[in-house]
């Protein structure tokens, strides 16, 4: 049964698709089996996954309103050897074409409910902001990832969103907790990065993972080629680093073998 984990945080430019590709990849290296959901109408996460947003003849927006089979829009990923359910701008329109359905938040979780014994983990990329899109990934979740920019507004834009979370909690999904907080850019020369840094610690204890994502420029050019860090400077301090994290991650939810 697939852990399924929302990777979000409502304010943007933290990391949030990065981390969902690499963590991805790097999933797959540990030898589980990975789905991707790319939920962000900008498609991001399809093309840092090697897939061409513009040339899905379908995508998840298909499979949400009913319009697509399963198999007609899961591609693989290569070479980082993780499913993949793409993403395009036809998203922008799901949102008023879900609230004309039923069960609109639960849309998603009706899709995963016959994929979770096919997978160790699911992880959905959402839009940086509070939608339907996310309310769907929420509803689906067992858990939340928070990739978190340590600066000087971070911690304000995190109540926010604990916030969000807790409202699901009370409304559609009772199962749904914070996974954990991922410091993402990490700059340990930053006094700023230490300060924000121990305060995520102070106010999330040991929901903070004790993995710290490094600003790397292998990193940051990885999504220009279409692939995961790993598949482009597997030596590079980002790539050992979402390594770590899966590591962490698979230790702390229990899939370790």
């Amino acid at each position: 049964m697939a852990n399924v984990f929302a990777i979000t945080n409502q304010k943007g430019g933290v990391g949030k698709t990065t981390t969902c590709v690499n963590l991805a990849a790097s999933l797959v290296a540990t030898r589980r089996k990975v789905l991707l959901i790319d939920l962000d109408p900008q498609g991001n996460a399809t093309m840092g996954s090697g897939v061409d947003k513009h040339s899905c003849e379908y995508s998840v927006c298909d499979l949400l309103l009913g319009e697509a089979e399963l198999d007609q829009v899961r591609v693989k990923a290569n070479p980082a050897g993780y499913d993949l359910l793409p993403a395009n701008s036809d998203l922008t329109t799901a949102e008023v074409q879900l609230l004309q359905l039923d069960g609109a938040h639960f849309r998603l979780k009706k899709v995963l409910s016959d994929l979770k014994d096919s997978y160790d983990y699911i992880l959905i990329d959402c839009p940086p902001s509070l939608n339907m899109l996310t309310v769907n990934a929420l509803t689906a979740s067992d858990g939340v990832i928070i990739p978190v920019q340590c600066e000087y507004y971070a911690l304000e834009g995190l109540s926010s969103l604990t916030e969000t979370i807790q409202h699901i909690q009370e409304t559609v999904n009772p199962d749904l907790s914070i996974e954990g907080l991922l410091r993402t850019m990490y700059d340990p020369r930053n006094s700023l990065t230490r300060d924000v840094s121990q305060q995520l610690i102070e106010h999330f204890g040991d929901k903070v993972y004790g993995t710290v994502i490094p600003r790397n420029v292998r990193l940051a050019e990885a999504p220009s080629h279409g692939m995961p860090v790993l598949m482009y400077d597997g030596k590079s301090k980002g790539s050992l680093a979402y390594l770590a994290l899966a590591s962490e991650l698979v230790r702390k939810s229990g899939q370790a073998a």
